[in-house]
């Protein structure tokens, strides 16, 4: 079963998702901060992060930037997850090293075929 590392601040957003990834056969790990999501990137090794963009402590860009730059983890795929819908956005975040990116609210059958296109690549 897949393991997904989800990086999300919003407790109703973290439960939502997480139940529903729980009910389509994935094992979840769950991180409330940028910091927590590149600590848990590095012990767990998920086969894939879907990272909030807007977290405290380290924001989503940073801690994509810091997971893609350790050997370790840097062949992890992160789907980025923003309100932000904008074109410059969808850059942003595939130039800090996102492999995918995602709006909010979240359509969870848009996500899931990114989730499944990563996992097969």
């Amino acid at each position: 079963m897949p393991k997904i590392l989800l990086v999300e601040d919003n407790e109703m957003n973290r439960d939502m998702l997480s139940r529903r990834l729980i009910r389509q056969g994935f094992e979840v790990v769950i991180a409330v901060d940028g910091e927590q999501g590149i600590a848990l990137a590095t012990v767990e090794r998920p086969d894939l992060i879907l990272m909030d963009m807007s977290l405290p402590i380290i924001d989503g860009w940073t801690a994509t930037q810091t997971i893609k730059a350790n050997d370790a983890t840097s062949a992890i795929p992160i789907i980025a997850l923003t309100a932000h819908a904008m074109a410059a956005d969808r850059e942003k975040a595939i130039a800090a090293g996102c492999d995918d990116y995602d709006t909010k609210p979240i359509e969870f059958k848009r996500l899931l075929d990114k989730i499944n296109t990563q996992l097969s690549a």
